[in-house]
C-alpha cells in the first residue's frame, strides 16, 4: 500500500514553502489551515492541474507523482477567489550509501577524501564527514573548489593505526552513510609529472632527449624522493616500450626509430610507499633527421652554359619543319647522294668493261 503524506504549511513560515516528496507516492497538500468543509480551486504554475488528483475540501491529493509534477501549486478560496496558500512541490529520492575514495598527492602533509552518489536525488542532498585515526576524530576541512572533497591533515607519520572515514548523504528524505578504512601508506598517490618536453638530439638520428619536473603538489622532494615511469611508441605502432628511473628527471632515448614521431608520458611515485601516479598528458617528438643535401653534377655535359637571355622565339607553326627535323632530312639527302653515286661508278666501270673484251675480240677475229 503506497503511503499518503500530509503536510501543513503555513504562508508566513519560509522554510515551510517547499514540500518535498518522494517519486511514486501520492501526495496531499493542504490549503492553508481552512476547515475541513472549505471549497477551494487549485493551479499549477498558473493554469489548472492536468495530473491524476483527487480534491478533498481543502486538501489536493497527487497520485504517484514524477517529474512532471513539480511546481508551484497555488490553492483559491471560493467564491470570491482570494488566494490563500502557495506551496513548491519537490518530488525526489532519498540518497543511497555514497562512494567514497582518499588520497594523499601532498604527502607527508596530508590527504583528501572526495565521495558521489551513483544515482541522482533530484532534490538538494548535503554531506556529513566524520574522520578519525585512533579512535580520535580529526579536523575536517571542506574544500572550496570541490564541493564532494575535504582535506584532513596527517596527525603522525608512519602510523600503524588506520583511518576510518565515514561519509554520510542526507537530504529531506532520507540518508545513508558508507565508511572506509585504510593505512597511510595504501594512499599516497602522486600527481603525473609536469612540463613534460621532449627533443631530438642533434646529429643522431635514433635519439631522443625527455626531460620533465616533479609535481608542483608534491611538497618535499629532497626529503621524499620520487621514481618515474617513462613510456614511449612511434605513432605507427601500439606497444609501448618502458624505462623505470630513479631520482632523475630526464632521460634520453636511443632505439628510436629514425623519421618516426613518437607519444611519450611519464608517471611519478613516491621511492618506497603508495602507487603510480595517472600518466602525465602525452608528449609528440621526432628524432633528427639531416637535410637533404643539393644534388651538384660531376661531368662536363651536365653544365648548362649560361646565355645572355633574348627575345623568345617564336612557336612553331604547323608543317614548317623544326631544327631536328632539318638535320633528318640533310642526313637523307645526303645518303640518297652517296647511293647514286655508287650506281653511276657501277655503271661507268661496266661500260669500260664490256668495251674492253669488245675490241680485243675484233682484233682476233680479223687475224
Amino acid at each position: 500500500m503506497k503511503s499518503v503524506f500530509v503536510l501543513n504549511l503555513c504562508c508566513t513560515a519560509r522554510q515551510s514553502e517547499i514540500q518535498y516528496e518522494r517519486i511514486g507516492n501520492d501526495v496531499t497538500m493542504q490549503c492553508g489551515s481552512l476547515d475541513n468543509d472549505a471549497s477551494v480551486t487549485w493551479k499549477v504554475n498558473g493554469t489548472d492541474v492536468k495530473a491524476r488528483r483527487r480534491e478533498e475540501g481543502p486538501r489536493l491529493i497527487l497520485m504517484e507523482v514524477n517529474m512532471s509534477s513539480n511546481g508551484l501549486y497555488s490553492c483559491f478560496q471560493n467564491p470570491d477567489g482570494q488566494r490563500r496558500d502557495q506551496i513548491n512541490l519537490r518530488v525526489g529520492l532519498p540518497p543511497k550509501e555514497p562512494q567514497v575514495t582518499c588520497r594523499s598527492n601532498t604527502y607527508p602533509k596530508g590527504f583528501y577524501c572526495s565521495w558521489h552518489l551513483q544515482h541522482p536525488t533530484y532534490i538538494p542532498t548535503d554531506f556529513e564527514i566524520d574522520v578519525q585515526h585512533n579512535q580520535r576524530p580529526l579536523e575536517v576541512t571542506r574544500d572550496e573548489v570541490h564541493k564532494n572533497r575535504c582535506h584532513v591533515k596527517f596527525p603522525e607519520l608512519f602510523s600503524s593505526f588506520p583511518y576510518r572515514v565515514n561519509v554520510t548523504a542526507v537530504n529531506s528524505l532520507g540518508r545513508a552513510s558508507n565508511a572506509i578504512s585504510f593505512e597511510e601508506s595504501s594512499i599516497v598517490k602522486p600527481d603525473p609529472p609536469e612540463k613534460v618536453v621532449a627533443k631530438p638530439v642533434a646529429n643522431n638520428a635514433r635519439r631522443l632527449e625527455v626531460t620533465w619536473n616533479s609535481p608542483s603538489t608534491w611538497p618535499d622532494v629532497e626529503t621524499f624522493p620520487l621514481k618515474y615511469f617513462l613510456r614511449y611508441r612511434p605513432l605507427i605502432r601500439d606497444q609501448w616500450q618502458h624505462v623505470e628511473l630513479s631520482d632523475s628527471t630526464s632521460h634520453t632515448i636511443t632505439d628510436a626509430y629514425a623519421g618516426k614521431e613518437y607519444i611519450i608520458q611519464l608517471a611519478a611515485k613516491d621511492m618506497e610507499i603508495g602507487t603510480w601516479s595517472d600518466w602525465s598528458v602525452a608528449v609528440h617528438a621526432t628524432p633528427w633527421m639531416e637535410e637533404p643535401k643539393p644534388i651538384t653534377s660531376t661531368t662536363e655535359s651536365d653544365i648548362i652554359p649560361e646565355t645572355t637571355p633574348g627575345p623568345p622565339s617564336a612557336a612553331p607553326r604547323v608543317g614548317e619543319p623544326t631544327a631536328a627535323c632539318s638535320t633528318l632530312l640533310w642526313s637523307t639527302h645526303l645518303l640518297l647522294a652517296c647511293v647514286l653515286l655508287s650506281i653511276m661508278w657501277c655503271v661507268t666501270s661496266l661500260q669500260c668493261y664490256f668495251h674492253a673484251n669488245h675490241s680485243l675480240f675484233l682484233c682476233v677475229k680479223r687475224s
